[in-house]
């Protein structure tokens, strides 16, 4: 039977009188857990703070599908304070027993008249409560980091592969057209023909080339009107797979006037052979076109994740925050699908600041991170730069659902999000506020209704 004795060896309530005792009795109420059962789940309305009498109780979270195990809490001790004191809702977190445990809950109520009539019960709790939030937001930022850096490198590995998959199958075709593209060079040379037709030739292949390089990319309608005319005049003329050359030379912008000027010089005796070399040769010469591009994209995501991370540089260095906000955009592009519109208004006078180059990445992420989540793939986002008197301004909008109203004023405390339960660890924006205000004495602030969501960075142009 709980009695004033048991209360009392409670550190925090060693102090209060016996008639103060007696009345949290009272108004508390003792429950026994057995282990494995859960006290609160995360989402749970945080309407107790609870005193552990007896057992150990295990405080975990869940990002994802993952439980994060946060603090386990010995006898003789207070918690889920935190949320009360905070003045959310709901708690961030769940409490499961690992023993077989004696709770004493009280009342939200119950416990604000005992810190507003108990200096000494006050004194320990804030103490206590200090401490647990720096431990928990150490651990929370830590794995925010870690989901943050997953995600990046899920969406980079995807960005990779494509170019690098795309680049192995043009090696597989490139090898396969050299190896038709030997054979058929020598059968030209071995053929009858005169100087004139001999540097015609060497004209030819180059007038091929040139033209691919400059052609225009038609419509798929255009595109196959214009094969069939290309495919009828190559069967006339008796040219063998006129359904395989048509689609490479109408691509290279070749129409049959520029085939009937090839019949006139080389005759048509030389005919077939010269086309399946011409065609050849341009089926080869898109294969390393293709490979350059994809290469080039590996370049630039190599190059955008080391301009993210601003490797081989000191912490504290002068940029362009067009750069920085460029490379998040790239390091982000498996989000930013067909369906989102990225709109650039930037200011192209803005001076260079000294900034944490990498921490205010992470701001970047964060906010347009947040802006993508809002829309749902679908929408438009802009990302605005301009200069403000001794500062810069960085705006990110969205013309999604929306911030409600009346949450619009917790958006940048430590564990608040509009996430659903295991969706977010409610630190992004803290993150976001802490490195701009924090580190770099700037501001941030957000202004939101149904359709129109901007949020706002201030950055002093000397820090």
């Amino acid at each position: 039977m709980l009695d004033i004795h048991t209360l009392r060896q409670v550190p925090i309530f060693a102090k209060l009188p016996e008639p103060r005792l007696q009345w949290l009795l009272e108004q508390g109420q003792e429950v026994w857990l057995q282990p494995g059962e859960i006290h609160r789940h995360q989402g749970d309305r945080a309407n107790h703070v609870f005193v552990l009498l007896e057992g150990q109780v295990r405080i975990t979270k869940k990002v994802g599908n993952e439980e994060i195990l946060l603090a386990t809490y010995e006898p003789k001790t207070l918690y889920g304070e935190l949320p009360v004191l905070m003045g959310q809702e709901f708690f961030w977190a769940s409490g499961s027993a690992v023993t077989r445990c004696q709770i004493f809950e009280l009342p939200n109520q119950v416990f604000w008249e005992m810190l507003s009539s108990c200096t000494c019960v006050m004194t320990a709790i804030l103490r206590t409560m200090a401490e647990r939030l720096q431990e928990v937001q150490t651990i929370s930022q830590h794995r925010e980091r870690m989901v943050a850096l997953g995600t990046l490198a899920a969406g980079l590995a995807h960005e990779l592969n494509n170019p690098a998959s795309a680049s192995r199958r043009a090696v597989g075709q490139l090898r396969q057209t050299v190896q038709v593209l030997q054979p058929l060079t020598i059968k030209l040379n071995q053929q009858e023909m005169t100087c004139a037709q001999k540097a015609f030739l060497a004209d030819l292949l180059q007038d091929a080339i040139a033209c691919a390089k400059t052609a225009v990319q038609l419509d798929p309608l255009t595109q196959s009107d214009r094969e069939d005319e290309l495919m009828q005049w190559l069967e006339i003329h008796n040219i063998a797979n006129a359904w395989k050359l048509a689609p490479t030379f109408v691509s290279a912008g070749i129409d049959t006037q520029w085939l009937e000027n090839i019949k006139q010089n080389v005759g048509s005796l030389l005919l077939s052979n010269v086309l399946t070399w011409i065609e050849v040769t341009l089926q080869e010469m898109g294969l390393l076109e293709e490979i350059d591009h994809c290469t080039a994209r590996i370049s630039t995501l190599v190059e955008a994740v080391k301009d993210y991370s601003y490797m081989d540089r000191a912490p504290l260095q002068e940029i362009d925050l067009h750069e920085g906000i460029e490379s998040t955009l790239t390091i982000l592009s498996h989000k930013l699908n067909q369906g989102v519109v990225v709109t650039r208004e930037y200011d192209c006078e803005l001076p260079r600041i000294n900034v944490y180059g990498r921490d205010l990445n992470q701001v970047w992420t964060n906010l347009i991170d947040n802006a993508i989540d809002a829309i749902n793939g679908q929408g438009q986002i802009w990302i605005r730069t301009s200069c403000e008197s001794d500062f810069l301004l960085v705006e990110i909008a969205d013309n999604g659902l929306g911030i409600p109203p009346e949450i619009l004023s917790h958006i940048f405390e430590p564990f608040f999000t509009t996430k659903g339960v295991g969706k977010g660890t409610g630190l992004g924006l803290h993150i976001a506020y802490r490195i701009v205000v924090g580190q770099h004495h700037g501001d941030i602030r957000v202004f939101s209704q149904p359709g129109d969501t901007r949020f706002q960075v201030r950055l002093p142009i000397s820090l």
